[in-house]
């Protein structure tokens, strides 16, 4: 079941970024550059609402059927963008990248499909893997772009009705891939309960939320840091992508650091490191590209550590999945708010204003994390497992 989860998580990512990508542009081109931000903030508003509507239909259908209808609205989404593109009101070109972030999420939550069914000394590792998985169509999609364009025109279309092409050929795909994945039928395991951690979803999102806060808020304004310092765009893809390195590649190590010693030793790790690293980003030359590495492997740390710890707060299927979504909708609602929020903070104080707050709001969840046992390393496999 691995294998199409992970392949399903790629094309997705792969369709979402080339619609991103060219969205911007066909609103900067017909309306204005002012609004050119806002087919974005559709898909992230469609990512924080189809987490919650997954998380339903992976409490009422099972996971295959939740993430196969997810792609299939993201299918129909990215057709809208093509109608967008070829000439249709410029409208349906927000809506279909808000039900593109639908399939996004459905994406997102793949991780936990992948670790129902690993066996039970794997789970973290599976659920890094399809995170790792992203990688592939972070990076892979940008370069389909241009012969997407290509093939476009050659067909007399308009060229950048070509990538939004290329978002429906990818969706449709990661629907096929989604189409063999078997349907699992949930099993309560038993496990005696962990009486000494009542507030372990408080503190697993808690995580999750903060260490991608901290992540967004950064990252945001490192393009206004780098035209301020004078650095080319070549610079400065080279910072963001040891920055997406750092947030996908090591996912593998990350997973199986958590099957080794349980989540709380990497949450705790994670939200030191990006804590740490936002208060390095007033560094300058090779070491700022560094601290960007940190931050996105610090991120990963809190992502996934929150990840397993938050299934393994869950006392059945149906919790399981509404935990997971809710946390899922939640940080891409504060990306969204970090987003905006990122570069009017920036203006104001700089890097040094930026990593006193994500220090600030970090430190009660790193007091909590290091003086009681939020999650016992003991705790490796989730309370419920779909077999």
């Amino acid at each position: 079941m691995l294998i199409p989860v992970v392949v399903g998580a790629a094309l997705m990512n792969a369709a979402m970024v080339a619609a991103s990508a060219v969205s911007t542009i066909l609103i900067a081109s017909d309306l204005s550059a002012g609004l050119a931000g806002l087919p974005n903030t559709a898909g992230v508003l469609g990512t924080a609402a189809g987490a919650v509507a997954v998380g339903r239909w992976s409490a009422r259908y099972g996971r295959a059927q939740a993430l196969r209808t997810g792609y299939g609205i993201a299918v129909a989404g990215a057709a809208l963008t093509v109608l967008a593109a070829v000439g249709a009101p410029v409208l349906l070109l927000f809506a279909g990248m808000f039900l593109l972030g639908a399939g996004n999420a459905a994406s997102l939550l793949s991780r936990y499909a992948a670790a129902d069914a690993a066996a039970p000394a794997r789970r973290a590792a599976a659920m890094g893997t399809v995170v790792w998985a992203s990688t592939a169509g972070a990076v892979g999609g940008p370069f389909l772009l241009e012969p997407a364009q290509t093939a476009a025109t050659s067909a007399g279309l308009p060229a950048l009705s070509g990538p939004f092409l290329l978002a429906v050929v990818a969706a449709f795909s990661a629907l096929l891939a989604a189409s063999r994945i078997r349907p699992q039928q949930a099993v309560a395991v038993e496990r005696a309960p962990d009486l000494s951690t009542p507030r372990l979803p408080v503190v697993a999102v808690g995580v999750m939320l903060v260490g991608h806060l901290v992540m967004v808020a950064m990252t945001t304004s490192v393009p206004v840091h780098a035209h301020h310092q004078g650095q080319s765009l070549g610079a400065l893809g080279l910072m963001l992508s040891f920055h997406t390195l750092g947030m996908f590649a090591l996912s593998p190590v990350t997973g199986w650091w958590i099957d080794r010693s349980g989540p709380r030793p990497v949450m705790l790790a994670g939200l030191l490191t990006v804590t740490v690293s936002a208060t390095a980003m007033t560094v300058h030359g090779p070491a700022f590209t560094v601290v960007l590495f940190l931050l996105g492997w610090g991120w990963n740390l809190c992502y996934l550590g929150g990840s397993a710890a938050l299934r393994a707060s869950a006392t059945s299927p149906a919790t399981a999945s509404r935990l997971e979504s809710r946390a899922e909708a939640w940080v891409w609602t504060v990306a969204a708010l970090a987003t905006a929020a990122s570069t009017g903070v920036f203006a104001e104080g700089g890097f040094r204003l930026l990593s006193t707050g994500s220090a600030v709001i970090a430190l009660p969840l790193l007091v909590v994390l290091t003086r009681r046992r939020t999650v016992r390393s003991a705790v490796r496999d989730p309370e419920c497992v779909r077999r």
